[in-house]
């Protein structure tokens, strides 16, 4: 199983160089006063993924509402989110693209040995 850090490396190198919030090179430039969900949320999300294992994204999906979005500061209790409304969060942005790289990395590391 790859470490946290080889995940948050794969996903600055597939997400973070070309995110809308970008510098283009991984760096973030999101807002003052708001943090990239992708970071802030960055451990639940490789549990989330982890917990998945389907050829369709909306079971991960389902999973990432439950166990991340429920907790975000971003949603209100009824389930709402302005921000992903709006196309502003970016873990719910790229989140097809985040599954997809966190698989990846899984299967390199079980290649490697």
């Amino acid at each position: 199983m790859p470490t946290d850090e080889e995940y948050w490396v794969a996903l600055q190198q597939k997400i973070c160089a070309k995110c809308v919030d970008g510098d283009g090179g991984g760096g973030c430039l999101i807002a003052h006063g708001r943090d990239c969900a992708i970071r802030t949320h960055f451990p639940q999300i490789i549990n989330t993924v982890n917990s998945v294992f389907s050829p369709s994204v909306e079971p991960y999906v389902e999973q990432l509402r439950k166990k991340v979005c429920a907790v975000c500061t971003g949603q209100s209790s009824e389930g709402a989110c302005r921000l992903r409304d709006e196309t502003e969060c970016a873990l719910d942005r790229y989140f097809p693209l985040i599954v997809q790289v966190i698989e990846e990395t899984q299967l390199k590391k079980r290649l490697m040995g």
